[in-house]
């Protein structure tokens, strides 16, 4: 048994030293992935682009507008009237219209209560709400400098002093990229064994090896261990990429991140394995490894979208998606640290579903051609 394994090894090895598309899976395009999400892909509302209108200039309404144009999210642009302003966001050349009425600074001075008006394009309802929240703190922030500058009291009942925990920085980036590893994993895992299981079918070749001596449990460990091995080494790329490059930081155990990747990536081999015993055609093995690991895994997972916003019967439906529980553990080990209560509930649902998918994979599985 040993040596028909060790030659079993040995084939996988080779196979995938001497297939390009394996390599690029494995390593290429995650690279590819990181870099985009890291670079090109931000949830962070910065330097967005809104018009001011000064109906009437005083020195209040320069230090006003002075607030903007020194703030890192806006990059304001004056505009002379209000039909001017609306036709830029028509065009789409602004995001939003901040008007100082011709009464700001009279009433800013008589009364203390100057408001000002805001239209906000709401064509994206996040970045609206986004920009809304910014331009409130702005003008909350400006109006309190004034009124203490002129020694008078701010009309405020209460004052909030938020303390932001695990991200304090508020980078999207921190928790995209380690997300990000659950999509590269499941590219490896899922896609790419199911591809090359199926490509076996095709060819002949795994009908050649079941004429053998060679057990099924024999064939299976051969097809695993090559692909967790390419797996691992991916994961090991990604993150290296994530701490040295994007600067993300690792507050928990480097080993309990070893361990829950190898869990997940079990799971996702196991996946890709039952989807090829199935298939048996490369066309639908990957369609069917898309559609059921890949489109789960960024949409369902908690990577990109919040899980308690959805839907009751989507959120019932993402326990079953074996990413939703990496990824919490990911977000948790890279943000917050080791923390057992997060990850050993959601280590053991990848336990479940590891052996879940292999042990369907060997059952399914049989040494005979019908």
């Amino acid at each position: 048994m040993n040596r028909r394994l060790r030659g079993l090894l040995r084939k996988e090895f080779l196979q995938v030293l001497r297939d390009p598309s394996s390599i690029a899976i494995a390593f290429l395009l995650p690279v590819f992935l990181l870099l985009l999400f890291g670079y090109g892909v931000s949830m962070d509302s910065e330097h967005v682009s809104v018009a001011l209108v000064v109906e009437q200039p005083s020195a209040e309404a320069m230090s006003f507008a002075a607030a903007f144009e020194q703030s890192k999210y806006f990059t304001p642009r004056r505009y002379a009237d209000r039909q001017s302003a609306r036709r830029a966001l028509h065009q789409r050349r602004v995001d939003g219209i901040v008007i100082l009425p011709r009464d700001f600074a009279r009433r800013l001075l008589a009364t203390h209560d100057a408001p000002i008006q805001l239209i906000v394009n709401g064509v994206d309802a996040n970045s609206a709400r986004l920009l809304q929240g910014y331009i409130q703190g702005v003008w909350s922030s400006w109006l309190e400098r004034e009124l203490k500058a002129r020694a008078l009291p701010f009309p405020q009942p209460a004052r909030a002093e938020a303390r932001i925990w695990f991200n304090p920085e508020l980078r999207s980036r921190n928790y995209l990229v380690p997300g990000l590893l659950v999509v590269n994993m499941t590219l490896v895992g899922a896609l790419l064994t199911a591809l090359v299981m199926a490509r076996e079918w095709e060819r002949g070749t795994l009908e050649a090896l079941m004429v053998t001596p060679v057990a099924m449990r024999e064939i299976l460990i051969g097809k695993i261990l090559p692909y967790f091995v390419l797996g691992m080494g991916g994961m090991a790329l990604s993150v290296a990429m994530a701490l040295g490059l994007f600067g993300v930081p690792l507050r928990g155990s480097f080993w309990v991140l070893v361990v829950a990747s190898s869990l997940f990536l079990l799971a996702a081999l196991g996946m890709g394995l039952l989807i090829s015993v199935v298939a048996r055609n490369q066309f639908v093995a990957g369609m069917a490894a898309i559609i059921t690991t890949f489109l789960p895994a960024f949409l369902l997972s908690g990577f990109l979208f919040d899980i308690d916003s959805m839907p009751a019967v989507v959120q019932a439906i993402t326990h079953i998606v074996a990413a939703r529980y990496f990824v919490a553990i990911l977000q948790t080990l890279f943000l917050a640290g080791d923390v057992w209560s997060v990850i050993l509930p959601n280590a053991a649902a990848l336990v479940v579903m590891a052996a879940f998918f292999l042990g369907m994979s060997r059952r399914m599985i049989r040494k005979r051609l019908e």
